[in-house]
């Protein structure tokens, strides 16, 4: 039996898979929220993500719901209460989730001009004090 890899699936390579369950603007920062406060009810997830619709959150949690990445659980209240967590599946993409902070964090400290020193992979760094202006 001859054992098929990774891009002779239907999404191709993993890193594709991976994307389609976890890419776009939103998911990773929703993912992240939920890594960060275990569970949190629809108004305070979006309080807590600056510039995100509210269509546009429903849209991604549905997703999310939908990849079993996140759990919803409504309670039969007037208002309504809907809370929203990661599933134990969700909660596996912790290291992702730290690797991307990680690396976001270093990516905000390169410097956008020619002029500083450049590290030994030719990236230009500057001190976390400083940012770029753009």
């Amino acid at each position: 039996m001859t054992q098929k890899n990774n891009c002779d699936r239907p999404y191709g390579c993993s890193v594709e898979a991976t994307l389609s369950v976890i890419g776009g603007r939103w998911k990773p920062v929703i993912i992240f929220n939920l890594l960060q406060n275990d569970v949190l009810r629809f108004g305070e997830l979006k309080k807590k993500i600056e510039g995100i619709t509210q269509r546009m959150l429903t849209n991604q949690l549905r997703e999310l719901e939908k990849d079993k990445i996140v759990a919803r659980k409504v309670y039969a209240e007037v208002p309504p209460r809907v809370e929203y967590s990661l599933t134990d599946y969700g909660r596996t993409l912790e290291p992702i989730m730290i690797s991307m902070r990680d690396w976001g964090a270093k990516h905000m400290n390169v410097k956008c001009d020619e002029s500083s020193p450049l590290s030994s992979n030719g990236v230009n760094i500057v001190p976390l004090s400083k940012r770029c202006d753009h």
